[in-house]
Parts: C-alpha cells; sequence; structure tokens
C-alpha cells in the first residue's frame, strides 16, 4: 500500500543506485551530424535534467544534470537541409536510385549497430525520461522487430509492384517513389520507438531527412550516431539538436521540405506547417492530442473493466497518446468501480525506473506536477474530490495518481488533455452523455468500451465507428499491434500509420504507361533484358 510517507522516501542516494543503472560519466555530448560528418559544436548547450532527485548528505533533493546537448542555431538547421536537398538531388540522388534490396541492406547494418548499444539507450530512457527498466526494454525491442517488419513489408510491396497491368489497350507499371527531402521530429514518451516508426519507412522509401530529436529523450539518441554516419550515405540523414522553434521554423519557411513527420500537439503542428510558403505541396504525417475515453456499461465485468482502466490510464504514468485520459462509468455500479479502481491504484509500486515491478516514476517535464496539481485544484473548486488515498501528493518530480470524481464540464479536466497521473471519472445515466462527449469533442483517436451484452456493445460501437479510429473493446486503447492501422480523426492525426501504411505514407505511386502494341511491348522487352532501367523491372526480392 502507497502511503505519503513512501511517496517521501521515494528517491535514492547517489550510492544506494544500482551499480549496473549508473551512469558511467556526465554525458557532454556536442556533436551532431550533418551531410555525412559528425561534427563537434562549441557554442551554447542544453543542460539535460533526469526526472530522478538525488538526496545529499544534507538531506536535499536535487534534479540530476546528466549531460547537454548542442543548441544550435538556424544555420546549423539549414546547412542540414542543404544537404538533405542534396542528397535527395531532385530525385537523381544516389540514396534515391539505389535499388530496394540496396537500401534495406544499409538499414540492417544499422539494426545491427543498433543492438550493440541496447544497454546505453535503455539506460538513457530510464535516467532522461523516468520510463521503467521493463517498458524501456521493450520499447528497444519493439523499435528492433517494427524494424524487421518494415524491411519485409517493402520486400512484399516491391514483389507486388514488379508486375505490369493491361488494361483498356494501355500497359503499365506502377511503383512507389519516395516524396523529397522530409522533416521527422518525435515524441519525449516514446523518443526512440514512434520517432522511428516514421524516420526508417521514409528512408526506406528514397526520402532524404532531417531528424530532430525530442525536448526530452535526447541523449539517447547520440549512442547511435556513428552508426547513422557509417550506414547510410552522406546527406541522408542528418540529425540537428536544440529549440524546435529555432531549428524547425528556419527549415520549413524555406518551402524545401516536402514530407513533415511530427508527433506532438496540433497547435504545434499548426504552427509549424503555416510556416511553409507552399503548404498545399507539403505532405504531412502527424500524431497529435487525444482524450480517449472509456465507456464502462452497466454489465460490465468490473474485474476486467479496473485492470484495463488502470493499465490504460497509469502505464507510464499516464503520458501517453493513446491513454485512457476520462473514464464514463454508469451511475449504478460508480460506486463500486471506483472503490476497486482506488484500490488498484493504491497496489500501484512507486519508485525509481529501474526498481524490479515499479509502475509509477518520476515525470520529466519542468513544470508538470504544478500543471496537474493545477487541474485537480480546479476541479475540486467546480464540485468534484479526490477518491484515493495521497491521491495528488507532490513530492518534488513525483505525482501521485490523482482519481478526480464526478468530473463535469465545468472543469478543465473535462475536455483538456493531461498527458499525466490524473485520473477523471464522469458518471453517467444515459448512453447519450459518453457519445455525445465524443461527438463533440476536438479529438478522435479511440475509445474502449467495456461491457457483456452484444446488442449494447454493437450499439455503442456504431455510435463511435465514425467518430474514433478505433474502438477497443474489453480491452484499453492501444497502438498495437503494428500491422493495424494507427490513426486519428479531427485535431488527433493527420495521415496513417503502421507497418505497411507507413510505407505509403511516406511515398507516392507514379506509373510508366504506354500503348499495348507491337512497337511499344518491344521497347519495354528490350528495356527489361536490357536492365536499362531502375524503374520499368520485373525481377523482385525473395
Amino acid at each position: 500500500m502507497t502511503t505519503l510517507k513512501t511517496i517521501q522516501q521515494i528517491f535514492p542516494t547517489e550510492s544506494e543506485i544500482p551499480q549496473n543503472h549508473q551512469l558511467v560519466s556526465f554525458l557532454e555530448k556536442n556533436e551532431y551530424l550533418i551531410n555525412g560528418e559528425i561534427k563537434n559544436w562549441d557554442g551554447a548547450m542544453n543542460d539535460i535534467l533526469s526526472p530522478v532527485c538525488i538526496e545529499d548528505e544534507q538531506g536535499k533533493l536535487t534534479r540530476k544534470v546528466i549531460g547537454r546537448t548542442p543548441l544550435l542555431t538556424s544555420k546549423e538547421a539549414l546547412e542540414a537541409l542543404d544537404a538533405a536537398t542534396a542528397a535527395f538531388d531532385s530525385g537523381r540522388g544516389e540514396w534515391v536510385k539505389m535499388s530496394v534490396n540496396q537500401r534495406i541492406s544499409h538499414v540492417e547494418n544499422f539494426i545491427e549497430r543498433m543492438r550493440e548499444k541496447k544497454s546505453d539507450v535503455v539506460n538513457l530512457l530510464m535516467w532522461e525520461i523516468g520510463k521503467s527498466l521493463k517498458d524501456s526494454e521493450k520499447e528497444f525491442d519493439r523499435t528492433i522487430d517494427y524494424l524487421i517488419d518494415t524491411i519485409d513489408a517493402m520486400k512484399d510491396m516491391d514483389r507486388t509492384a514488379s508486375r505490369f497491368e493491361i488494361t483498356q489497350g494501355i500497359i503499365g507499371q506502377v511503383r512507389r517513389v519516395p516524396l523529397g527531402v522530409g522533416l521527422c521530429m518525435g515524441p519525449y514518451n516514446y523518443p526512440l520507438n514512434e520517432t522511428f516508426t516514421t524516420l526508417f519507412p521514409a528512408l526506406l522509401m528514397g526520402n532524404t531527412i532531417v531528424f530532430k530529436p525530442a525536448k526530452y529523450g535526447v541523449l539517447l539518441i547520440q549512442p547511435l550516431l556513428e552508426a547513422f554516419r557509417d550506414c547510410f550515405p552522406k546527406g541522408v540523414i542528418n540529425v540537428i539538436f536544440g529549440s524546435g522553434r529555432t531549428l524547425v521554423g528556419a527549415v520549413m519557411q524555406t518551402g524545401k521540405v516536402n514530407v513533415f513527420a511530427f508527433i506532438g500537439t496540433n497547435k504545434g503542428a499548426n504552427d509549424l506547417k503555416k510556416m511553409h510558403p507552399k503548404p498545399h505541396a507539403l505532405k504531412a504525417i502527424l500524431g497529435l492530442d487525444a482524450k480517449n475515453p472509456a465507456i464502462v456499461l452497466p454489465d460490465a465485468d468490473l474485474d476486467v473493466a479496473v485492470r484495463e482502466c488502470i493499465s490504460g490510464s497509469l502505464s507510464y504514468n499516464g503520458q501517453r497518446c493513446t491513454a485512457l485520459k476520462v473514464i464514463f462509468v454508469h451511475q449504478s455500479i460508480a460506486d463500486a468501480f471506483n472503490k476497486k479502481f482506488c484500490e488498484a491504484v493504491n497496489e500501484l509500486k512507486v519508485g525509481m525506473p529501474w526498481d524490479e515491478g515499479v509502475n509509477l516514476t518520476p515525470l520529466p517535464e519542468i513544470g508538470k506536477c504544478d500543471y496537474l496539481k493545477d487541474l485537480v485544484d480546479d476541479a475540486i473548486a467546480n464540485g468534484a474530490e479526490v477518491l484515493n488515498e495521497s491521491g495528488g501528493a507532490i513530492h518534488e518530480t513525483f505525482f501521485f495518481p490523482a482519481v478526480v470524481y464526478p468530473v463535469n464540464e465545468k472543469m478543465k479536466l473535462y475536455s483538456e488533455e493531461q498527458f499525466g497521473p490524473v485520473v477523471p471519472i464522469i458518471p453517467f445515466e444515459d448512453l447519450d452523455t459518453p457519445i455525445n462527449y465524443i461527438v463533440a469533442s476536438n479529438y478522435g483517436q479511440q475509445a474502449s468500451i467495456f461491457g457483456k451484452s452484444p446488442e449494447r456493445i454493437a450499439e455503442v460501437t456504431d455510435a463511435l465507428v465514425n467518430q474514433v479510429s478505433r474502438i477497443n473493446i474489453n480491452a484499453q486503447c492501444q497502438r498495437g499491434p503494428d500491422s493495424f492501422p494507427f490513426n486519428g480523426r479531427k485535431d488527433s492525426a493527420e495521415g496513417t500509420l503502421s507497418v505497411r501504411d507507413a510505407l505509403r505514407v511516406f511515398s507516392i505511386r507514379t506509373t510508366v504507361a504506354t500503348k499495348y502494341d507491337e512497337t511499344n511491348k518491344e521497347i519495354f522487352r528490350e528495356i527489361l533484358k536490357g536492365g536499362y532501367s531502375d524503374f520499368l523491372r520485373t525481377d523482385y526480392i525473395l
């Protein structure tokens, strides 16, 4: 059982940190990658503060500074863009003209180099964003699996494209080709996985990239810089560090970016897209805000609903776009659900990311605890209460989950995406209450339905299929499996990601066609026989 005393004792002294999870040295990383060259930066640096606080001999707690990264300027950002533009060379660059098999070989080499850095990356995930050891290892392994699955999908796509189509007297071949120069920006909560699920499909399709890592979770990219440099031709992947506004604004304003991959807020995405002088020419793949609801029907299995809602709302402290961020519970079972839910919250283990079986860890964002407290205070002022013992307790960067009930439309929690360990619960009697909430919401990523009646579940499902992009029955909201489409409606997303869809969104179909007569057939035969074209071919990867 978690108590205030437990919360106040979670931070370690330096000597209490396990030897295998200590940082070997202070990570003064002044390197960045442009045009195949790792460069050293001698300008301003950004201190990286860990959410982990260290207790000194006097009992004082201080956020540990674990490293520094470059605060590059618009000059370096534009150099990176120029390198990517030159590498693409209007579709004539070395990387673009490589065969699919050759590009796959480069990515496979990177995967092997990446595997060698697993322990470094996992340790930095724990230290920099407070993700548990188990979840950090899972993120790394899932990323490797995603890259391998993407390669398999790429091979399959190439096999399908190897045939010619003949219809209405026309023969032609359709293949997917790159869009051009890409700008990729990932989120802090999955700085490896969600970043690489856009970065590598874009690369495999032949695009060249400027990559700016997330604000938090930036140090873990440093161990991979040499692999990026060694595994790809110069200019194909360029890695820059610093303020997004400074770097990305300069890049977007040039109009040279053809494809924009971004995971963050819809406001941030809108502001950046507006900087592009030709927004119609900019392909955007965006993963944005969400306020995913759960609807707990009166006949729901409470054990299942509580288990899934606990995991859905509080895994990685609720810092997931797919997290359940509001729970609607039928009035007839609200008291029973709330009691079980609070008991389950109280059993969650608090501690440091490396602690075995830990569920709740410190938060990386500066000012996050104050923001969450403001949400809770606002809800209390408007008629709600915190149901669970120690709910909302703060200790430095740690915020113990607050279960807030009953939430109504006067409260910020009703509509704001909290992106943290605050769980708003709304009672309802009529199904129109949660359904109308979802219809009126600015967001439309996913929803969860808990119940036993096939008729009632079908009724709610049909009411929601045109409001959100995934409905989970008796299960929490989630992204996986990666073969399923991951997208959203309204302000929640633009474009669709999955192993196959990501390859599609970072490319465009191009057709080469001619009249199906003897002269043209002979031309095609000679092109294929002589291997004169990279595009027109019938060979494929086994």
